[in-house]
């Protein structure tokens, strides 16, 4: 299933946050990367500076793998490249697996991308429009442009609906305050 993508500059980008219907739950997981060239890792991948890239050093596909310690819904994932830059680099054909562990990952969509400068934003849905949960997210990169052999990502940002606020959050509470019931255990830790 191939998905819509939308692109935003920045300023746009900040606003998602700023509406409060979206919230980053990146720094709530667990990152891998398939590999790395030295000073071009995980922290550069997720830092705040559009400047700092993660670059991959080996045979493709290259992957960044995302687990969470608890099942988690995620809304839309946001990736930073900028062609104009990194040229080869530039990742122009990915997938993207989502599961409960690594070993049971299934393809959610493929996407294209083509020159991208800014934040490229993929909406996560099941084919049948159902919101998409999970344990563990995996971003193949599939191809680069030009045939690039190494990538260039120079952030990734995952988000969540927010908690409610109000009644709501008191209803969706209760749904978790027994904590042995099998909705609560079902939802609470890796698998």
């Amino acid at each position: 299933m191939a998905t819509n993508v939308r692109t935003l500059a920045s300023a746009e980008m900040a606003e998602i946050e700023r509406e409060g219907k979206l919230c980053d739950v990146s720094d709530r997981a667990v990152w891998c990367l398939s590999s790395c060239k030295n000073n071009h890792g995980i922290n550069e991948l997720l830092n705040e500076s559009l400047e700092s890239y993660w670059q991959s050093d080996g045979p493709q596909p290259h992957t960044v793998t995302i687990q969470f310690p608890q099942k988690t819904v995620i809304s839309e994932i946001c990736l930073y490249n900028d062609y104009r830059i990194d040229e080869s680099y530039t990742p122009c054909r990915m997938a993207i697996r989502v599961g409960n562990h690594i070993g049971d990952l299934v393809e959610l969509t493929e996407i294209e991308l083509h020159e991208p400068s800014g934040w490229s934003v993929l909406p996560l849905r099941w084919p049948n429009g159902a919101p998409v949960s999970l344990f563990t997210l995996q971003i193949r990169i599939l191809a680069n442009h030009q045939n690039g052999r190494d990538t260039h990502l120079r952030a990734v940002r995952l988000f969540a609906p927010c908690v409610p606020s109000g009644i709501d959050a008191a209803l969706s509470q209760s749904l978790f305050s027994n904590p042995y019931s099998i909705q609560a255990r079902s939802q609470s830790t890796i698998r």
